[in-house]
């Protein structure tokens, strides 16, 4: 299926989307965000699909923020739909995807495109990546997300100060406070993105999914996150991959999960 904003294609059972509005620096508009829900909830159901990849047209943005033009008259009550809307369909989803997503990062991760990093499992970035929520350059606050996962990542202190100075940083302090897994050349984004996924892959999908749900269950004030891996991990015995898994370790071979 073609899409306006978006380009997609399945390789080796890994997703790949690249937002394609190179000439507004990938920016996200209401077409990209609802784009962004049908083809991600497509690839969670899609059994062929066990790992997405998410990355911006071009060699200069990842997403540079959100496309202010669509809401720059907005009132109360219509941006609070604006950030509900973007954080259940396209921000929730991406996070509580049983099915590992790595944000790589070729340039500006900004606003709205750092909130979409943030929500990813994993991100990887060029070296030539900024990273920044200047939001309150704006008179506004991020809205996607980001005031509760970047402190989640990195801490309060340093959320903070990123928030309220709106100030950018580049790959080796984001690598640094922990804000991404790994820094690598333009050419080699993609194929370390890659590189993780394919390991990953090589997991049992079953236990992936529930590490997911359990590490996010640590994240949600309403939910005992020891309760959840508890029960996550109960789950578990009664899959045929931690039978193969046993087996494997038993026999001294590497395991060969069901795909």
């Amino acid at each position: 299926m073609a899409y306006e904003n978006l380009i997609c294609e399945i390789r080796n059972r890994i997703f790949y989307i690249t937002i394609n509005r190179e000439s507004k620096l990938n920016a996200l508009n209401k077409t990209t965000l609802n784009e962004l829900n049908v083809v991600v909830t497509d690839a969670i159901k899609n059994e062929n699909i066990r790992s997405i990849l998410i990355t911006g047209a071009g060699s200069k943005a990842f997403i540079a923020g959100a496309d202010i033009s669509e809401f720059a008259n907005f009132n109360s009550e219509e941006g609070k739909v604006l950030a509900k809307e973007g954080q259940t369909q396209v921000f929730d989803l991406i996070q509580n995807s049983p099915k590992p997503i790595i944000a790589a990062i070729n340039g500006y991760a900004l606003g709205g495109g750092l909130e979409l990093a943030l929500a990813c499992h994993i991100r990887v970035a060029s070296d030539h990546a900024k990273l920044g929520l200047p939001e309150v350059s704006l008179g506004l606050i991020p809205g996607y997300g980001g005031t509760q996962r970047l402190t989640q990542l990195v801490g309060k202190g340093k959320a903070l100060e990123m928030i309220l100075t709106g100030d950018l940083i580049n790959a080796e302090e984001a690598l640094k406070i922990g804000l991404i897994n790994h820094i690598v050349s333009s050419e080699q984004l993609i194929l370390k993105a890659e590189q993780i996924l394919i390991k990953i892959m090589s997991r049992s999908l079953f236990a992936v999914g529930s590490a997911i749900r359990a590490v996010n269950a640590s994240l949600k004030e309403n939910l005992n996150g020891y309760d959840i891996e508890i029960e996550e991990f109960s789950k578990c015995f009664n899959t045929s991959d931690f039978k193969e898994g046993v087996s494997a370790f038993q026999e001294k071979r590497p395991p060969l999960f069901k795909v």
